[in-house]
């Protein structure tokens, strides 16, 4: 099916992708690592609680920590081998698992499940969204409201981020069966798939399958729920308002084929594509990782990094968090590891704001990011809200990145957001 044109919206930001440096790298499983370290909360919501304990033996896939609630999601084993420990680790409790012989515990494969089935499957495999947000897909597949329509994001806007891209390329049939999954789960009767058209050979290859294509023009954060709706079907999701309203429900193409493989295989959500990029890696790569892995098992599977690489980022430049070391494990949401030189950081020290207004003519929430920086700095909250919108924030960064003045717009927000939550 031909790709169709997708709308675009105002604002935002045009930036160079870097995404040159890994595209072309093949999809390359990590080796074996002799120790995960695997959260109980990787995902929004309540983090699961333990169900193994120090001396275990557990197989690959076995169910480690059970889901607390209703927002909250299953975590399994990613390596067979020995619990050493159920201790508080940087990302909180965690399971930790000394690797031994490999053996495996998935679920038996579901044959023309139904649509509570799918559902039930998807919440028993772990499955949440692994574009990073990390609310359980479960979750999404019991909305309030009608849904029709289905939209996979293959948006992949970050820059550098190249492993949705490698997925669609190497994974396309296992994850249009989950798109398919997906829409029979929620009674959507269509499924469409919106790549950017910086992914021509991507776009190219699902124009073969039965979804419906929307090549979206390059435009960050082209792949924000809410914009990404919009494009690909002009349809706009009111302020305060979630896309199953408007009749649609979004997924990743990652989660797409955690989905099919949990349905066909009965494989729990155990491991996820990590692409490792940058100037300042020896090379990049996009690998296929066990959950929990060391992130220093990446960079040594990438050859290291280079002298002059000054700053490491978990996730994209944009929305990713800045790492102190590589101590920390692969999560579900883990969708990049960055190495950084100085060129690519342009790292300034930031200067008074000038009102020259860019934050606000970028926003593509149409707020006023340099409102919420001014009276995040006074601690009035409130106002910060009130006049700069702080809860309708999707937190892009687009603001930051424009900034002459290199003002930490995107901080003060999330500051704000904080004390804003603690207070409710």
């Amino acid at each position: 099916m031909k790709a169709k044109k997708g709308k675009f919206f105002s604002r935002g930001v045009h930036m160079h992708d870097h995404k040159s440096l890994a595209k072309d790298r093949p999809l390359r499983a990590l080796d074996a690592v002799g120790e995960v370290v695997i959260p109980l909360r990787q995902h929004i919501g309540k983090a699961a609680l333990p169900v193994v304990e120090a001396g275990q033996t557990v197989k690959r896939g076995q169910l480690v920590g059970k889901a607390d609630g209703f927002v909250s999601a299953n975590v399994h084993a990613s390596v067979a081998g020995t619990v050493k420990a159920v201790e508080e680790r940087t990302n909180g409790l965690s399971v930790v698992i000394e690797a031994g012989a490999d053996a495996t515990d998935f679920m038996p494969p579901l044959t023309d499940p139904t649509a509570e089935e799918i559902v039930q499957r998807v919440a028993d495999a772990g499955i949440c969204g692994m574009g990073g947000a990390g609310f359980p897909t479960h979750v999404k597949l019991k909305p309030q409201h009608p849904v029709d329509t289905v939209i996979l994001n293959g948006a992949e806007c970050e820059p550098y981020l190249t492993c949705d891209d490698r997925l669609m390329l190497e994974q396309r049939d296992k994850i249009v069966r989950g798109a398919k999954y997906l829409a029979k789960a929620l009674g959507a009767g269509k499924a469409m798939i919106g790549i950017e058209k910086n992914k021509p050979e991507a776009i190219a290859a699902f124009e073969e399958t039965e979804l419906e294509v929307v090549a979206l023009k390059k435009q960050y954060p082209m792949g924000s729920e809410k914009h990404l709706i919009y494009c690909a079907t002009g349809r706009k999701v009111p302020l305060g308002k979630l896309p199953a309203d408007v009749g649609v429900v979004v997924n990743n193409v990652a989660t797409a084929l955690a989905v099919c493989e949990a349905v066909e295989e009965g494989k729990p959500l155990i491991e996820r594509v990590v692409t490792v990029s940058g100037a300042g890696i020896a090379q990049p790569e996009n690998l296929v990782c066990p959950i929990g892995a060391p992130l220093s098992a990446l960079a040594e599977a990438c050859g290291g990094a280079k002298e002059d690489a000054v700053k490491l980022v978990a996730g994209g430049p944009m929305t990713g968090n800045a790492l102190t070391g590589l101590s920390a494990p692969v999560t579900k949401t883990t969708s990049g590891l960055l190495f950084l030189t100085e060129k690519e950081t342009n790292a300034e020290e930031p200067t008074p704001c000038i009102n020259c207004g860019k934050c606000a003519d970028v926003c593509p929430m149409k707020l006023m990011p340099m409102q919420t920086a001014f009276y995040t700095s006074a601690k009035d909250y409130e106002a910060a809200d009130k006049y700069g919108g702080v809860l309708s924030c999707i937190e892009c960064g687009a603001c930051s990145y424009i900034c002459p003045a290199r003002r930490p717009l995107a901080q003060s927000i999330k500051t704000a957001k904080a004390e804003l939550r603690k207070k409710q």
